[in-house]
């Protein structure tokens, strides 16, 4: 079948589906879109990239907190950002427990924001998707009846059988388009809640632990 075919078939789909089937196509693109566009953002923030922040902060609660920064020195990643600020901070030796700790909270929130972004969008489709396809179908059930409340006594069982499975094409593909963006939704947000615990983590090992040779956190304020 060539490219033509193909076009005049998806064509004909969509006009069967109504407005509801367009917008629900349109959705389909941007859920692709969005899916691709996080993977590939993701992928330059480090999002998946933890081994050299780990070895960083090993090097640091073993006394090396020189070496613990000039590792982390280069590195773009999401838990290196945080990581190297609490390392920094500490090296320095100016900021106080409390405005340390506020300090590599915001840097953390900052990367965090940064790894949701375009979340919000996949939550919506995954939300409006069904609901579309739903609408579609209830106003291809009223229009498949008024078709046989006009035809009374002479109405035809095979086109009203034809008119129904018409309308339910909207809710199979608004479902269609509603699960893979539940599906990447949710991995999503696995990703920025498992580098979310990673920072924690390491920014609790760097601030609570004194490596030799630095200044220990200067005592807030009283």
């Amino acid at each position: 079948m060539d490219l033509t075919a193909r076009w005049a078939e998806a064509q004909s789909f969509l006009e069967m589906g109504g407005p509801s089937i367009w917008a629900i196509a349109a959705l389909s693109v941007l859920t692709l879109a969005l899916i691709l566009w996080k993977v590939w953002r993701l992928v330059l923030m480090g999002a998946w990239a933890g081994r050299t922040t780990e070895r960083a902060v090993d090097l640091w609660t073993n006394g090396q907190a020189t070496a613990a920064r000039d590792l982390l020195i280069h590195r773009r990643s999401i838990r290196a950002v945080v990581a190297r600020t609490a390392i920094t901070a500490r090296l320095n030796g100016t900021f106080n427990a409390t405005d340390l700790r506020e300090e590599v909270e915001r840097v953390a929130q900052r990367q965090l924001s940064r790894a949701r972004s375009g979340l919000r969008a996949l939550e919506l489709i995954a939300t409006i998707a069904p609901l579309l396809g739903l609408l579609g179908t209830v106003l291809g059930m009223i229009a498949a009846f008024q078709t046989l409340q006009e035809a009374g006594s002479r109405a035809d069982p095979a086109a009203l059988a034809g008119g129904i499975w018409e309308a339910l094409l909207t809710t199979a593909a608004g479902m269609a388009v509603a699960i893979p963006a539940s599906v990447a939704l949710t991995w999503f947000e696995s990703v920025a809640n498992r580098a979310q615990t990673d920072m924690e983590d390491a920014a609790t090992r760097i601030l609570t632990r004194d490596a030799p040779g630095t200044s220990p956190v200067l005592a807030a304020a009283e």
